[in-house]
């Protein structure tokens, strides 16, 4: 056909006028369909959508398409909303404007579609109704329709002057009733149809005589089987008056043809002697492997037909040849492990074998795991919404038999740390197409090798300060061993398989947070630097992983509670401690500055590591933050000379409240176990 094919796609789910129930499902449906119908290898439509507009917009829109059409175009309108009678019989499509009491100015009316349709030139036009039909009347006025819909009676065969036109609804006898101005049952959502819709032409069920073509007729069987297993209350009804056979999309769906096998071969694979018809056997194998599937299909069935009535041995040989083309997946199992609801993750299925034994269709037998074909692999979608253990199953079927892929796994509210485990071989994958974190992450291990450098550079200036026990206290050697411990503990999380994915980050990024500070001694900067460097690695690490993303939430209970209390606690003694040093001598008033400075980036990183999620990655940067405090405090009271004359009081506060922020810390950690 060299006419062009354009499609309108009307879908109407928001209603201003509160008596008529918003339906979920058209915006979706709309979307989904658009892009099936504009699919250049599926369909090539010219696809337009009108989404929740006015009636007067949606006639425009209507009276465009079939005013502007050709003989040779092929036109299809899918209505995706609210249909309702009126008290005279009349139907009406809702839009977002429509009041069920002034239906003939607020709607769409049936007869003027049907009006477009008879003016058109297009001689192949095509009306889909996916809409819930309802009786409509006076605001008020208690009644419930009783007769049926008959959406088919709004558009009579015979009244387009013979002209090719198929008119196909979810429904022509369902009705719902208004009380009043209140749409009495509100929970049916119009989306079966559509959605048996688009399957249909997405994955070529829809191809019936599996021609490579969907034709109209085909597509109203496929739609009538399919919605009422669905929904056996619902039943699709058609008005087809077309000369001719249209088609509206392509399909994969090719039936392999056998191709004879040669006339010799055929005689040796019947001859009296075994042995001729060993041989026979062994080109029938080869045979099976070509890339010609004619040839090959050809091929094993005469392997069958000798595998079940030759003798024993001549059967077991061509029983193990045809088996080597029978249909298999890499993997029989996809794990996707824990999901986040919402997440969309996406695993792939190959094939193995010769060419006959991967040219398979794949059906999936929940609705949401959606299955796209890529040649002879397929991809899996995970759209599964409803928490806990899930299980599904891909059938993949090919002209040498089926075989079942199991998928499995489990939706979560949120992230939780697995041990990392052996990969699958066709392992699941998140939507967004970058690689998670593995064990040979280079950012993880340089995260960890910078921290445990910093760690051995302070063990290596700490014992350079002094040449006895006596000078490493004096000298304050000592203030450096906290800041050894944690990042070497930090360091070592980056390395070690099970911690590397959030425990390692976190306490990484909570303890440069603070003991990074451009504070002391010249010869620390270096530490500094390597400690800096590291949690930027980690964070690089983590953007990379892509099973799980940092997000902010409300404290997790009275624990969190807790740690912002400490921290605030801690907070308190700094700046406590900071205006006495400023009060008592006015050349102090630099290092009251740091002191200030500290206790901001401790309440800060503190209220961080209750609020940041996942848990594990919120708990193990409160400890950083923890480890960070001590270390500063440590220092800072070490820096106060032994001359001066203040109270101290504020180091004791602050002291007292960041143990207790490592202590709870420490206990979150093991109740999050």
């Amino acid at each position: 056909m060299t006419g062009a094919r354009r499609a309108l796609i009307i879908a109407n789910g928001e209603y201003d006028n509160p008596g008529l129930s918003a339906l979920r499902s058209p915006a979706a449906d709309a979307e989904a369909l658009a892009e099936v119908l504009g699919d250049r290898a599926i369909s090539e439509f010219d696809v337009q959508v009108v989404r929740d507009e006015t009636a007067h917009v949606i006639a425009g829109r209507v009276e465009d398409l079939f005013a502007d059409s050709a003989p040779d175009d092929v036109l299809l309108v899918h209505f995706s909303c609210h249909g309702l009678k009126s008290e005279s019989g009349e139907l009406f499509f809702a839009a977002r404007n429509t009041r069920p009491e002034r239906l003939a100015s607020t709607a769409v009316p049936a007869d003027f579609v049907q009006r477009c349709l008879r003016m058109s030139r297009s001689r192949s036009i095509v009306l889909l109704l996916d809409c819930c039909y309802g009786g409509a009347f006076s605001q008020g006025v208690a009644v419930r329709a009783t007769g049926e819909a008959n959406v088919l009676d709004a558009f009579p065969a015979g009244g387009f002057g013979g002209r090719g036109r198929a008119v196909i609804t979810a429904s022509n006898s369902i009705e719902y009733a208004f009380e009043g101005d209140q749409l009495a049952d509100d929970h049916v959502r119009p989306s079966v149809f559509t959605s048996a819709l688009v399957d249909g032409l997405r994955t070529g069920d829809a191809d019936r005589d599996e021609d490579g073509w969907i034709a109209l007729g085909e597509l109203y069987d496929y739609l009538f089987d399919s919605v009422r297993e669905r929904n056996p209350n619902q039943t699709p009804s058609r008005d087809i008056e077309m000369q001719g056979e249209l088609y509206l999309a392509r399909s994969r769906r090719r039936r392999i043809k056998p191709s004879p096998v040669p006339a010799d071969l055929r005689a040796a694979s019947e001859d009296a002697n075994m042995f001729t018809r060993l041989g026979a056997v062994t080109e029938l194998q080869r045979r099976l492997t070509s890339e010609n599937l004619s040839v090959a299909i050809g091929a094993h069935e005469v392997l069958t037909t000798m595998a079940q009535t030759d003798i024993r041995h001549i059967a077991e040989a061509a029983d193990l040849a045809r088996r080597e083309a029978r249909v298999r997946a890499e993997s029989e199992v996809v794990r996707f492990g824990e999901v986040v609801r919402g997440s969309r993750p996406a695993a792939r299925i190959r094939l193995a074998g010769p060419p006959i034994a991967r040219a398979c269709r794949f059906a999936s037998s929940h609705s949401w795991l959606r299955v796209t074909e890529d040649g002879d692999e397929a991809e899996i979608v995970l759209e599964q919404e409803e928490l806990g253990a899930f299980e599904a199953r891909v059938t993949v079927t090919g002209p040498t038999g089926e075989a079942v892929v199991r998928v499995e796994g489990r939706v979560v509210a949120e992230t939780a740390p697995v041990p990392e485990a052996a990969p699958e071989p066709v392992p699941a994958v998140p939507a967004p197409p970058v690689a998670p974190v593995s064990k040979t992450d280079p950012f993880a291990v340089a995260a960890g090798l910078l921290a445990i450098a910093a760690a051995v550079y302070l063990v290596a200036i700490a014992f350079s300060l002094g040449s006895s026990l006596e000078d490493f206290f004096e000298d304050g050697g000592w203030v450096m061993l906290p800041l050894v411990v944690f990042a070497s503990a930090a360091g070592i999380a980056m390395l070690l398989r099970n911690t590397r994915r959030m425990a390692g980050p976190g306490a990484l990024c909570g303890l440069a947070l603070l003991s990074a500070m451009p504070y002391g001694p010249a010869l620390l900067v270096l530490t500094d630097g390597f400690l800096l460097a590291g949690a930027v690695c980690a964070l690089i690490a983590v953007r990379r992983d892509r099973s799980f993303r940092l997000a902010l939430g409300k404290p997790r209970d009275a624990l969190g509670v807790a740690a912002l209390v400490a921290g605030a606690g801690c907070a308190a003694g700094l700046v406590t401690e900071a205006v006495e040093l400023i009060d008592y001598s006015s050349s102090r008033a630099d290092e009251g500055a740091i002191h200030l400075v500290v206790a901001v980036l401790l309440l800060a990183g503190t209220a961080l590591g209750v609020l940041l999620r996942p848990a594990a990655f919120g708990v193990a940067f409160l400890g950083g933050v923890a480890g960070g405090g001590i270390v500063m405090v440590c220092a800072l009271f070490y820096a106060m000379p032994s001359s001066s004359s203040v109270t101290g009081a504020g180091w004791g506060i602050a002291l007292a409240m960041v143990l207790a922020l490592a202590i709870l810390t420490g206990f979150a950690a093991w109740k999050a176990r």
